[in-house]
């Protein structure tokens, strides 16, 4: 009788830490997913050229950073440092915002909803003197 209880007492221990593991796990798992960018972009310092990306965001890291990879033509990689993240509205999509100014378009904002995150990303300032208009573009990105 004893050996039985110590059985199922040890079967309920390893239940309980696989169960405790596996759901740690999933709380502390990147985002990751897949868009396409139609165009020629400036994200940060890089120039991110059009095609087919996959992207990973660690939000559990000390100094976040947002890892593309083209998927399609000449493979390139590129690590993005988020400058902020804030927690995003349940009404959000999943999108790519984009800033155009006189020499390209910029990558503001990444919107995660399925995440629950909105990353931002720095677009350069430019002097009061230039007249060029600032529009805003919006790439939906398909998980």
């Amino acid at each position: 009788m004893s050996t039985i209880r110590k059985f199922v007492y040890a079967a309920v221990l390893v239940a309980s830490a696989l169960t405790f593991a596996s759901s740690v796990a999933a709380a502390e798992a990147p985002a990751h997913g897949k868009f396409t960018l139609t165009h020629d972009v400036r994200w940060g310092n890089a120039l991110v050229p059009a095609g087919d990306y996959e992207f990973s965001y660690d939000p559990y890291v000390k100094s976040p950073i947002l890892t593309l990879t083209k998927v399609s033509g000449t493979r390139a990689s590129y690590m993005l440092l988020v400058l902020s993240a804030d927690d995003s509205k349940a009404t959000d999509s999943n999108r790519l915002v984009l800033e155009t100014v006189a020499d390209g378009s910029y990558v503001s904002t990444m919107e995660l909803a399925e995440c629950g995150t909105t990353l931002y990303f720095t677009v350069p300032s430019h002097p009061a003197k230039q007249m060029a208009k600032t529009a805003t573009t919006v790439v939906s990105s398909g998980q």
